[in-house]
């Protein structure tokens, strides 16, 4: 059929442009062979060469037909291409190009010289059928037109004997729309690996994705070249194709590097910078397709069958970051430029010549996700080294708290230059109990482990108001808010074995206020009130910062006594006791701990995530060791218990969600969520979902028995919040200031705005008829259901914390919040009024969540501490 195609008659000349060992070799060789025309074999020492190789095809031998994929065109270069390949004199009469996508026609019409002759098809196939299999010759009109064409060059018709179907997902033929390519025929058969007979009009699958559109197939690109980034399904070979049509782009390749990171190589025409190339990507590309980086290379590397050649080129990528990680800087002075630098071109602010005000915030200067991103990535490559923590900050800090926090991961013995709003210095103090992973120091066990079967009677108190009991006569939910809800799992509370089920009431006699801060009231804000006072019962020197927020465990027997379970980022994982504040065990993790720990079903193990990406799981009477699982990256996700099966679910920066059988010490499943896994799951009993958030932007319900997606939501900015569920609704906050409530089938039922990103996961009241959270706005807000703004009470800081409610007085219906900001004060908030009760100013920045159980609260300070504070006070 070529031949006909071709008119190949014996004064043709055909190149042998493919290695033996690539399929249309054969076509090469007998289209000449059959048609008496002559087979040009070249050196592979000239082939090399693209000047020496241009000069051999069309000024030494007079080539007439070739055969050859898009990457070995480019090779000559556009300019060599014009003038020699599809000039006006070229020898060329016909030029077939396959193997690859085939280029935009802007960039094909770039390539020809004026008056142009040569014919110029599109063909496609697969080895699998015997090589090419459609044909498509690009009309004169599209070629001679003077207009800009976008237009999409189709797949064409099938070949003499070719048979092409196209399939939708559940294997039906399809006449419009996305499916699958299908090749076959009668007499066109392959024999693969051990097969020895193959079925008359079998059909092979080709993993290449087309568009169906008027009977014409638009290719779409090979299924392994879809890839799903921050959320969204992308075809990598397009971010190609509009790259190769800028002005400045000589040729490109793309690749998704370990599966994390788009990385553009460039062959430029003439010098330019990255940050045009990235302008010019930007009007052209959704946020989503948009590079991780941009490389600038000689020239592409080439398999031998003439198609790029990306192991190569993730070599060269890996080469550039080897590099770069050797590059020092040479003081503070030269990191404040380049963030300056790096800050004004990721934000197209590079022709601003005034320096960017220290308090400038990203995602109020333009940024968004994917800059942010960007920039983390700008930054760690300048410093050589993995900077922990800096993409929240680049997220919801300005520029100076961005430097001030790279600062002191590669000067850590410098003075830093706090803004005034963060008076107080994060201290880093070394600790010498950092030792071998798993380590224990002085262990005082308060009891003897029940065998791994045996169940322990507890409740277990966890931020945001999440109070569950277990192992009692039957499952009960308690308090205000537990995650995993079930009508049919609520028992009348079994009194007889716990020393309390009521919810966590503030106990103690009224007395004055001894701290109240003075809040003006503007709008909806409330002013304050002197109502209760707030004393240090005790504090325990973890050695570093603490922003993991407590555990709060109490058996349902008089002994042991209740403990508080807390790790640091000094690698310590602590148990402490909740009366006494005395430490029962300390356990030396492999590095700094910013995850809650989560009791188990059997309340005999303590499940917490470490950044050196293991998810521990200690005993929690001794701290020993009982399992180690480890993950790609770190773990900042808190871990989730399944109340009914025992399974604990938990998220990590290697992107994934892990569902494990401690008992068993395997992971039952894993599921890739399409970005970093930094908040907590949450756990839904009816339905029984999982539910998952990303810094991609996604929330993922997800069967926790399979690990299945049950469906998932875009946000498009990340999600630090937790997502958290209720009977009906499953609530979340996102960096875009938005919080979002969804029904438990997926779909959006209200928004409510903020000023700024809201990194405070939601917490609701009993009744769940209101719903608390805190922005970076310096906020607190109290919502109902229905997404109407109930109060809001105006903090001195920003809000990252989660809220936690709380009974005022054992068999009080009376409601009370507590709060943090993080400029170290705790709020008490009258629940259903927004009244301020008292407020107390810890000596250090808080991102630890308070935790109140009876008439104590429990949080973490960035000043090494662990505070507990009882609550004194009631009505005046």
């Amino acid at each position: 059929h070529f031949r006909v195609l071709f008119e190949v008659t014996q004064e043709d000349v055909l190149f042998l442009a493919s290695p033996l060992t690539f399929d249309p070799s054969v076509v090469e060789i007998f289209v000449a062979l059959s048609s008496g025309a002559c087979l040009l074999i070249v050196p592979t020492s000239v082939k090399v060469l693209p000047s020496k190789l241009a000069a051999a095809l069309f000024s030494h031998h007079r080539v007439t037909i070739l055969q050859a994929t898009p990457t070995l065109l480019r090779r000559f270069g556009s300019q060599l291409i014009k003038s020699t390949v599809l000039s006006a004199s070229t020898s060329l009469r016909v030029l077939a190009l396959g193997g690859e996508a085939f280029p935009l026609l802007t960039v094909l019409k770039s390539w020809r010289g004026v008056d142009n002759k040569t014919q110029i098809f599109n063909i496609y196939g697969i080895t699998e059928v015997s090589s090419w299999a459609t044909f498509y010759r690009i009309p004169e009109k599209f070629l001679n037109s003077t207009l800009k064409c976008e237009l999409p060059v189709p797949l064409g018709f099938p070949l003499l004997g070719t048979v092409v179907e196209v399939r939708d997902t559940n294997g039906f033929t399809i006449q419009e729309g996305r499916g699958q390519v299908f090749l076959g025929g009668r007499k066109r058969v392959c024999f693969l690996d051990d097969e020895t007979t193959v079925p008359l009009g079998t059909m092979r699958a080709t993993g290449d994705l087309v568009m169906v559109k008027d009977g014409e197939m638009f290719f779409l690109g090979r299924k392994d070249s879809q890839i799903k980034r921050h959320g969204k399904r992308l075809n990598i070979e397009l971010v190609q194709q509009v790259a190769e049509g800028l002005q400045q782009v000589e040729s490109c390749a793309v690749t998704w590097y370990n599966q994390e990171k788009l990385i553009l190589f460039v062959v430029s025409k003439n010098d330019f910078v990255k940050e045009y190339i990235f302008k010019e990507l930007q009007k052209h590309l959704p946020s989503h397709a948009i590079p991780d980086e941009l490389l600038l290379i000689e020239s592409l590397p080439f398999t031998s069958h003439g198609k790029i050649d990306v192991l190569e080129l993730n070599k060269i990528y890996l080469n550039y970051l080897n590099l770069k990680s050797g590059c020092k800087l040479n003081g503070k002075e030269e990191l404040w430029e380049k963030l300056q630098y790096f800050w004004k071109s990721i934000l197209n602010l590079s022709e601003d010549p005034l320096k960017v005000p220290n308090e400038s915030l990203f995602l109020n200067s333009g940024g968004d996700s994917l800059k942010s991103v960007r920039f983390l990535n700008e930054i760690e490559k300048l410093v050589g080294t993995s900077v922990p923590g800096l993409l929240e900050i680049i997220l919801s800090s300005s520029i100076l708290e961005i430097y001030n926090h790279v600062l002191q991961t590669v000067f850590p013995d410098e003075d830093l230059e706090f803004s005034k709003n963060h008076a107080t210095k994060r201290k880093f103090s070394d600790s010498n109990q950092e030792e071998t992973s798993g380590k224990s120091l002085h262990q005082k066990s308060v009891m003897t482990l029940s065998c791994d079967n045996e169940l322990t009677a507890f409740t277990a108190v966890s931020r945001g108001s999440q109070i569950l009991s277990l192992n009692t006569k039957s499952f009960t939910r308690l308090g205000l808010c537990s995650s995993a809800h079930s009508s049919d799992l609520i028992s009348p509370t079994n009194t007889q074995n716990v020393k309390s089920l009521n919810p966590p009431a503030l106990l103690g006699k009224s007395q004055d206020a001894s701290c109240v801060a003075e809040v003006s009231e503007a709008g909806t804000c409330v002013a304050a009130a002197k109502k209760m006072e707030l004393r240090v019962r005790w504090r325990s020197d973890t050695g570093k910062c603490v922003d993991a927020s407590p555990l709060v465990v109490i058996p349902a027997v008089e002994k042991p006594s209740p403990t508080v379970y807390m790790g640091s980022h000094s690698h310590r994982m602590m148990a402490l006791d909740l009366h006494s504040g005395k430490v029962k065990w300390e356990q030396i993790l492999g590095d700094r701990i910013e995850s809650s720990a989560c009791v188990s079903r059997c309340g005999n193990f303590i499940v917490v995530g470490c950044y050196n990406g293991l998810v521990y799981v200690l005993k929690s009477n001794s701290g020993e060791t009982h399992w180690t699982f480890p993950t790609e990256d770190a773990v900042k996700s808190s871990a989730a218990v399944d109340p009914t099966t025992g399974l604990l679910y938990v998220g990590s920066h290697d992107q994934h969600a892990y569902a494990l059988d401690i008992y068993e010490k395997k992971c039952v499943w894993k599921l890739h969520c399409g970005g970093t896994v930094s908040s907590s799951p949450c756990l839904s009993l009816l339905p029984h979902h999982l539910y998952v958030a990303t810094l991609g932007g996604l929330l993922l319900a997800i069967n926790p028995a399979t690990g299945k997606r049950v469906w998932q939501y875009s946000c498009g900015k990340p999600l630090f919040s937790s997502p958290r569920c209720g009977l009906q609704y499953v609530c979340i906050g996102c960096v875009d200031g938005s919080l979002l409530c969804f029904t438990h089938c997926g779909e959006q039922v209200w928004q409510f705005s903020t000023g700024e990103p809201i990194f405070s996961s939601p917490c609701t009241s009993a009744s769940e008829q209101e719903i608390f959270f805190g922005s970076h706005d310096c906020f607190i807000y109290c919502c109902n259901m229905k997404g109407h703004l109930q109060w809001k009470f105006e903090t001195t800081s920003r809000v990252y914390a989660t809220p936690f409610a709380f009974h005022r007085q054992e068999g009080s219906s009376e409601m009370l919040l507590a709060a943090a900001s993080t400029d170290g004060k705790l709020w008490i908030l009258d629940s259903k009024s927004g009244q301020l009760q008292s407020v107390y100013e810890l000596p250090g920045e808080v991102f630890s969540s308070p935790v109140v159980w009876e008439s104590m609260l429990i949080i973490g300070c960035r000043n090494n501490y662990v505070y507990c504070l009882d609550l004194l006070g009631g009505y005046q």
